[in-house]
């Protein structure tokens, strides 16, 4: 898959791929107009609609309603790096769904792709390349 990047004005950066594009934006105390997400705000989001995908399609697959359910996403960051230390994913549900389906439940979300790759990253190589 090949996304293109670009810089629409002020601290906006878009990412185009197939039909879809993008949009991010710095909040204005980073330079920008909060006009859309952070970057690092769709990185985090990405982790839990991904694992929001796994529960909505074990859900389907029983025919279970997925009504009243939710999945709450909170980082905890490492005091010393300040980077992210932990991601924790609660899937809440309401009083009536299954008990029995709730480890279930868990074990789906943990199949999260995004997660997979954070947890055996892919290498990077970042290069210039002048173009005519």
């Amino acid at each position: 898959m090949e996304m293109v990047i670009d810089f629409p004005g002020g601290a906006r950066v878009d990412a185009h791929f197939g039909p879809y594009t993008v949009r991010t934006d710095q909040p204005p105390q980073g330079g920008g107009e909060g006009s859309a997400p952070t970057p690092f705000a769709l990185f985090l989001a990405s982790l839990g609609t991904c694992a929001g995908i796994y529960v909505l399609g074990f859900c389907r697959q029983r025919g279970l309603p997925t009504e009243g359910i939710r999945v709450v996403q909170r980082v905890v960051s490492d005091p010393m790096t300040g980077m992210i230390g932990r991601v924790e994913l609660e899937i809440q549900v309401p009083p009536a769904f299954p008990e029995k389906y709730h480890e279930a439940l868990v074990h789906s979300a943990s199949q999260c792709a995004v997660k997979k790759h954070l947890e055996h990253p892919p290498a990077f190589d970042v290069k210039t390349v002048v173009k005519g």
